[in-house]
């Protein structure tokens, strides 16, 4: 073995483990690849580069728009509902007509788009017919899979295998060639699920229960809503009184979702934020109450009187600046919450400063622009860290008055008892619960900025940001009262208006990783998100720090019109098909002759694949079945940064003999044996 062919395999290895375990995206590792075979030598740049430009790529990137525009313009909607609505009710037949319906759409489309849009609507039959999802899925997911076996343009391993018979010189493999030996494969699949594996399926029905009327309570009981669900009053001359739900921060300060506002015998049902509170209000609730009966305890925090809040906070080893955000700055275009100045430098933000106003509260989420001008707050040593930055000055005491400080500074104590001692300050949220945020901590005598890590003690002195009104709200919150169980059923909520739905990522989504606090989901789409289905169990507080992942099944409760408009968002996929987005029916001949044209041509041989295909999906666009924004959605990007990164893998095997290696190993262990033999080794 040469010290090329070590490398190669070796690079070969971790390829193999990295995409076994995960660690990093299949896309990540095949470009690390590319990367890793020009550093040692094993391929030449332009070869590195060479997966990108491949006639095989293209081809499948083509195609991924292709089988966009069939499913934009509602081609394939429209088939895959008439032939499963023929299906009947019985659970063979309906396995039979799904697989084969999502077979054959898949051996013209891109297999994930065809799940995704036949999704919907096997859910909305498994709810007609009383059947559970978890015996039809399976089985869509597996016809989707083997129909990608029909033809040429069904799967990108086909593309690739003719490619790379053509340019060893042997004839490449036309359109249909996979056709027979694929259908052979998808009926014999077909008849497993039938006679066997549809007995190995679990019966359940983590979905179409929850939204049902006829189930609510099993959905309740699937998601452990039930134990979750609570009424909340507010006593006579509460605090809260006159407050609106976003100010009384009863939601984000608690953890709750406020699902109705009950007053005079009637329910306000999905209340916005903007919904006054009054005396005597009945709030429906769903989240855990721990928080609350902490809260009601006794007192939490204590105003000190007669302390001077900025003397202190300026006579420790603390400072106070502020800051221009300039053009080309690496603030400029980011959050706050994404900055993490807090954890990075030790630094608090105070204030925002944009034009003549001014911001003191929600700061983590708003984007920084030029010559935003930021007041900040921490360390002396790490305040100097930033001294470069553009109109940097650390403020004097004479300057207090100028930036309205303090006014909004408070000194409050942790009294003995308070629901605080002993947690962090990351734990205690002293931000969404009083309102406040902590400057500095007096231990003993010893002035510092406080770790979010640090533990508060009984008697700790915290110098804070906020207004003493935000403690009369923890007043009235504390003033509350709990009755549990509620007596009002989830399931009686969604009559009328209001809906409880599932919805799911997109395969083509763009929220990967992103939280439900980052996207303001309440707010960009006026739906509450009760809890989240993961890994076989769902996840009922904290969501909003959850970050979303494909495969969580996000539960929303909120007015059926928001639902609709979240089925139009192309990185949702809600889970009825009454929310489905609207399709370009008028653009539907014209899709099917331009994909009927493209066969056509391959099939004639007036063109190749390739070139058929990019002037298929050139089309699409140009004719208005779909829009570039569209197309490019609908590309799978990482599918073809896999393969264009891992091509030049198999020219390093080539070069370096590791290839030819292999297959001498492989013939002299099983060559003997027959063809059949061979090929179940390979």
């Amino acid at each position: 073995m040469t010290v090329d062919i070590f490398l190669v395999l070796s690079i070969l290895t971790a390829a193999v483990y990295f995409f076994i375990t995960e660690k990093l995206r299949v896309d990540v590792v095949a470009l690390l690849v590319l990367g890793s075979l020009v550093v040692a030598g094993l391929v030449s740049p332009d070869q590195a580069l060479s997966g990108f430009s491949n006639p095989a790529v293209i081809t499948i990137w083509a195609v991924f728009i292709l089988s966009g525009g069939l499913s934009r313009t509602g081609i394939a909607n429209r088939i895959g509902k008439f032939v499963l609505r023929l299906a009947g009710s019985g659970e063979a037949r309906l396995i039979v007509v799904i697989m084969i319906t999502a077979g054959i759409m898949s051996s013209f489309m891109n297999n994930i788009g065809v799940t995704a849009l036949l999704l919907p609507v096997v859910l909305d039959i498994s709810r007609q017919t009383h059947r559970p999802p978890s015996k039809l899925l399976l089985p869509l997911v597996y016809g989707a899979l083997l129909g990608g076996m029909l033809t040429l343009i069904g799967t990108p391993p086909n593309i690739i295998i003719s490619q790379a018979l053509g340019k060893a010189n042997l004839t490449p493999l036309a359109f249909f060639d996979f056709t027979l030996p694929g259908l052979l494969l998808l009926l014999a699949g077909t008849a497993f699920m039938v006679l066997a594996g549809r007995h190995l399926l679990p019966t359940r029905d983590p979905m179409s229960s929850i939204a049902s009327k006829r189930n609510g309570s099993e959905g309740q009981a699937l998601y452990g809503l039930n134990q979750r669900l609570a009424e909340v009053q507010l006593p006579k001359a509460s605090a809260l009184s006159g407050k609106s739900l976003a100010h009384s921060r009863i939601g984000r300060a608690l953890g709750l979702n406020i699902l109705a506002v009950m007053r005079n015998g009637q329910k306000q049902l999905a209340p916005l934020p903007e919904t006054m509170l009054q005396d005597n209000d009945g709030l429906l609730v769903l989240g855990r109450l721990d928080r609350l009966e902490q809260l009601s305890r006794g007192p939490n925090i204590e105003i000190v009187p007669g302390q001077s809040a900025i003397d202190r906070l300026l006579a420790g080893p603390t400072a106070i600046a502020q800051f221009r955000v300039d053009s080309g700055s690496p603030y400029q275009g980011k959050t706050l919450a994404q900055l993490d100045l807090r954890r990075a430098l030790g630094i608090n933000v105070l204030a925002l400063r944009r034009g003549s106003s001014t911001r003191r509260d929600d700061l983590t989420e708003i984007t920084l622009r030029h010559n935003d001008q930021l007041l900040i707050q921490g360390q002396r040593e790490m305040i100097q860290l930033v001294h470069n930055l553009p109109d940097f000055k650390i403020l004097t005491r004479d300057m207090m008055d100028d930036v309205q400080l303090p006014q909004h500074l408070l000194v409050v104590r942790i009294p003995p008892g308070s629901v605080l001692v002993d947690s962090s300050l990351a734990e205690s949220r002293l931000g969404e619960t009083f309102g406040l945020s902590a400057l500095t901590l007096d231990r003993q005598g010893h002035a510092s900025v406080p770790d979010p890590d640090l533990k508060l003690q009984a008697d700790d002195l915290l110098v804070v940001i906020g207004v003493p009104r935000d403690l009369e709200i923890v007043r009235g919150l504390q003033a509350l009262t709990v009755k549990q169980p509620a007596s009002v059923d989830l399931a009686e909520l969604t009559n009328g208006p209001v809906a409880l739905v599932e919805a799911v990522l997109s395969p083509f989504t763009t929220l990967i990783d992103k939280t439900i606090r980052e996207l303001h989901f309440r707010e960009r789409y006026g739906l509450n998100v009760l809890a989240i289905w993961r890994g076989g169990r769902p996840y009922r507080s904290n969501l909003g720090d959850m970050a979303l992942r494909l495969g969580d099944a996000i539960l929303l409760y909120g007015p059926r019109d928001k639902i609709k408009l979240l089925g139009q968002e192309p990185d949702f996929l809600v889970l009825r098909e009454e929310a489905q987005a609207e399709l370009n029916l008028k653009k539907a001949p014209v899709a099917g002759v331009l994909m009927a044209a493209v066969i056509g041509t391959v099939l004639l041989g007036w063109l190749p694949i390739s070139v058929a295909a990019v002037i298929g999906a050139a089309l699409m666009v140009v004719t208005g079945c779909l829009d570039m924004e569209e197309a490019y959605r609908f590309i799978e990007w990482k599918a073809v940064f896999l393969i264009a990164g891992m091509l030049p893998l198999g020219i390093a095997m080539e070069n370096s003999g590791a290839a030819a290696l292999m297959a001498e190993g492989i013939v002299a262990a099983a060559g003997g044996l027959g063809p059949h033999f061979m090929l179940s080794v390979i």
